[in-house]
């Protein structure tokens, strides 16, 4: 089957790193879906604006690495060392490279053919492939088991900024950038209370450093090539 793109997503994170593992564990991060030319017109979104949330179902475009890695994956709730099957997993290495989220609709513009969404899980410039709503009759199942995923409890980093970085960014901005750096972005497996990361995001290169469960932003430069 030859699948192409029908629109692309736009996000403050340009990279794999920092991003959401998930969808709605940032609320507040928007994000806009831009349907391709040939999609772009008022009656292809025309009864969107009467749901709540959609589903897209998109590209990891970002992987370097062919496949996945095999029939298991190491997923980071398991802290990145135990495995499991691909298939009973979320892992972004798949036979096929496609990925899943459920994202909350802020407005539709059919108009200029956008759709503005919060709580994506995409980088910026994700191939989308297709767009479908979500029906709470259908697709919500409250209280079931959720294997390995209920076992591990996750726990939220506290996240502090010196008092003189929040200004370099918007109120929805800086709201976004806490609940991304509160799911600790790091690599599972590790653990360097000394070591600086740097996360991507709004053209800005934010520098942290995480200690006894609290992250703690160090400084925010201007990101090569962002003109910001």
């Amino acid at each position: 089957m030859d699948i192409q793109p029908i629109a692309l997503f736009r996000s403050p994170l340009s990279g794999k790193f920092g991003l959401p593992r998930q969808s709605g564990l940032a609320d507040s991060l928007r994000g806009t879906v831009v349907l391709e030319p040939a999609y772009r017109a008022p009656e292809a979104l025309r009864g969107l604006d009467g749901f709540d949330y959609l589903w897209l179902i998109w590209g990891f475009h970002l992987n370097r690495e062919s496949g996945s890695e095999g029939l298991t994956v190491r997923p980071p709730r398991l802290g990145g060392n135990e495995r499991v099957g691909v298939f009973a997993s979320r892992s972004p290495y798949r036979p096929n490279p496609l990925g899943l989220s459920s994202v909350r609709i802020e407005r539709v513009d059919a108009d200029s053919g956008e759709i503005h969404v919060l709580g994506a899980d995409l980088a910026d410039g994700t191939p989308i492939y297709d767009i479908k709503p979500y029906v709470e009759y259908a697709d919500s199942h409250p209280g079931v088991r959720s294997g390995f995923v209920h076992k591990r409890e996750w726990k939220a980093l506290q996240v502090e900024f010196p008092g003189h970085l929040p200004p370099l960014f918007a109120p929805g901005e800086l709201d976004a950038l806490r609940e991304i750096l509160a799911q600790d972005p790091r690599p599972q497996y590790q653990d360097d209370p000394e070591r600086v990361y740097g996360l991507l995001y709004e053209g800005r290169n934010v520098r942290f450093r995480v200690s006894d469960g609290v992250l703690t932003v160090v400084g925010v430069e201007t990101a090569a090539g962002s003109g910001k």
